[in-house]
């Protein structure tokens, strides 16, 4: 079991079983919300427990897509499809050690102007 929380604890959860490996997104919509670099790793809807969501809150990114976060400190948690079983969630939310692996780059087609991705992972353009 993997725990993870937003920055001032209003929102915690806990992923049953193992972690799959994770991505980077670097779209535009992942890039504003978070800043930079969004990493996450998708688990099934099963496998998330919320152990606290007094904090939580959702934005509608677009019509399938709707994104989780924290309302008090702005932690951003959740990428959740409205047409998957899965949801994606943070790296950086969890609780470490967390036996996860960033397995790929994704949507570098919209990356920031300011860095490269030079550490040998695959990347996807969209």
């Amino acid at each position: 079991m993997v725990t993870g929380s937003c920055l001032c604890g209003a929102v915690g959860f806990e992923i049953e079983g193992d972690l799959p490996s994770a991505n980077a997104c670097h779209c535009t919509q992942c890039r504003k919300q978070s800043g930079h670099v969004w990493a996450s790793t998708d688990v099934a809807q099963s496998a998330l427990r919320l152990t606290r969501e007094d904090g939580l809150c959702w934005y509608r990114s677009s019509e399938n897509v709707r994104r989780g976060f924290c309302g008090n400190c702005g932690s951003f948690l959740f990428w959740d499809p409205a047409t998957s079983d899965e949801i994606a969630v943070a790296m950086g939310a969890l609780d470490t050690p967390t036996g996860g692996k960033l397995e790929s780059h994704i949507f570098v087609a919209f990356k920031g102007d300011y860095y490269q991705i030079d550490d040998g992972l695959p990347q996807n353009q969209t």
